[in-house]
């Protein structure tokens, strides 16, 4: 089988597709012919080495798939050859061929093509574990999403107007922002981009207060870190709640912990991937309901690009280069 390899650490450009022999399932596994994988920001970090989890090289980056059961192991009921699936696996997606572990398998709706079903699992998946879990959201609430066109941001939208919150979408321009007004933010606002002045930062803490009735967020959904998330912590609400998703923009923030003090506001992090293997039940049970909600339409997962194995590369710099507004699918 072909798969596209992580040989040393760096630039997408120099991954290789090679030939690879095909796996075989252990205990309580399967393996599934990929037909779609979803590209994420940790695939950017992976190849770089700067992610928490480090796989041995070479290998291949991907870590969300849909396709079809191939092979089932030793003790899997649940699955059966022909069957359809999707599956969160960490890595090993870019490939013709990929073995999972039968219990984080769900099955396909049969109305999803599969570059959709390979879309929303990481970036549903962490910002309904985000909003439901870490945040406590409640109808009413006002969410701003920071970053609201990309894959996690986008999600942080739709799934905050199904939850009933208030959704402000920000992002660097007018069109992402009229993106997510479109996937369900009710308001939003264009903050600059690259290195923040002072005067930027207060403006998007203005930005935050006057969409938010001059409350503040109830809840901050952060993906991109950098400048942007002192002036975010600055615009909380009253027991407001900041979610740490991630540093798109590059580095990792350092805030003055005071304001968490005069607004009464919790700093929450937010780590899908170690939340799915501490807590597997209540993980899959909410991919589970997100899944439903995908069938029945409530949630409309958007890819934006669909680009070959042989070209997987493209896919991770499109994300590297924060160019994408929505999902980018790598499709076998």
């Amino acid at each position: 089988m072909k798969a596209t390899l992580c040989t040393h650490y760096g630039p997408p450009e120099e991954m290789v597709v090679q030939d690879v022999p095909s796996p075989s399932p252990r205990k309580d596994q399967v393996v599934i012919s990929v037909k779609a994988c979803g590209v994420n920001f940790p695939d950017v970090l992976m190849i770089q080495d700067k992610y928490q989890f480090k796989p041995a090289l070479p290998f291949s980056p991907g870590g969300e798939i849909a396709g079809i059961v191939k092979e089932a192991g030793e003790g899997v009921t649940a699955f059966k050859p022909g069957d359809k699936v999707i599956v969160s696996i960490g890595s090993g997606g870019f490939a013709e061929e990929a073995v999972a572990d039968a219990a984080r398998c769900v099955p396909m709706p049969a109305n999803l093509d599969f570059a959709v079903a390979s879309s929303f699992f990481v970036t549903y998946g962490t910002s309904f574990h985000a909003l439901k879990d870490r945040a406590h959201i409640k109808p009413g609430e006002s969410l701003v999403v920071l970053g609201a066109a990309g894959g996690v941001g986008l999600s942080a939208v739709e799934l905050g107007h199904t939850m009933g919150a208030r959704v402000i979408a920000a992002a660097s321009s007018k069109e992402k922002v009229d993106l997510a007004k479109k996937h369900g933010a009710d308001d939003g606002f264009v903050y600059p981009t690259g290195a923040l002045s002072r005067d930027q930062q207060k403006a998007l803490s203005e930005d935050i207060k006057r969409l938010t009735g001059g409350n503040g967020a109830d809840v901050l959904y952060d993906p991109v870190g950098g400048d942007y998330a002192e002036p975010a912590l600055r615009a909380m609400n009253w027991e407001g709640r900041y979610l740490v998703i991630g540093f798109a923009a590059g580095d990792i923030p350092r805030v003055p912990l005071n304001l968490t003090l005069l607004k009464g506001c919790d700093i929450v992090g937010v780590f899908w991937g170690a939340s799915m293997m501490r807590d597997p039940k209540t993980g899959i049970a909410n991919l589970t309901q997100i899944t439903n909600w995908i069938a029945e339409g409530k949630l409309k997962p958007h890819v934006s690009e669909r680009i070959p194995l042989a070209r997987a590369g493209e896919a991770i710099r499109l994300l590297m280069d924060r160019k994408a507004q929505g999902k980018v699918v790598v499709v076998m």
